[in-house]
């Protein structure tokens, strides 16, 4: 399975269109994360266009994508990996231990709100933070991830960057 991740897309004042990088992937997507910050419901329509999409409601987001099925944290389950997705993850010191307490049954924790991508690993839990697409604040690039799973492994997991 083929997952796209994406979060703090910030549409439609930063996602005006999709970026073609970002397109090209999802058009090869089995399903579509996005750790919250889409600001729009109209963009969420969009994604769904490509593939099944599991969201988050992120700090900037209103009712109307709470209304699209965005619940402020999400347990979900992905080609057998156990996947737990929330906004915004708090401080850096002790992040990996608190998600993995807030997520007691996950193997992977996506999250977003720093913008700044970020991959690490403890033994059989990982927690990953794609950045964003389209403002990526103080980082070199914007950023995506996309994960490969196989029978309930993460086999591969990369940060992709689009500019």
């Amino acid at each position: 399975m083929r997952v796209v991740v994406l979060a703090d897309t910030h549409a439609p004042r930063r996602w005006k269109t999709c970026p073609p990088l970002v397109a090209a992937s999802l058009r090869h997507a089995d399903a579509i994360l996005h750790a919250g910050d889409v600001c729009t419901a109209a963009l969420l329509d969009e994604l769904a266009q490509y593939a099944a999409v599991h969201v988050v409601a992120g700090n900037n987001d209103g009712p109307d994508v709470a209304a699209w099925g965005a619940p402020p944290r999400l347990e979900t389950e992905l080609a057998g990996l156990r996947v737990g997705m929330i906004h915004d993850s708090g401080a850096a010191d002790g992040r990996l231990r608190r998600m993995r307490a807030a997520f007691p049954h996950a193997q992977l924790v996506v999250f977003g709100h720093s913008h700044i991508p970020l991959d690490v690993r403890d033994g059989g839990f990982r927690i990953f933070n794609p950045g964003s697409p389209t403002d990526r604040r103080r980082q070199p690039h914007g950023t995506f991830g996309v994960l490969r799973i196989d029978a309930a492994e993460l086999v591969d997991v990369r940060v992709i960057e689009v500019d």
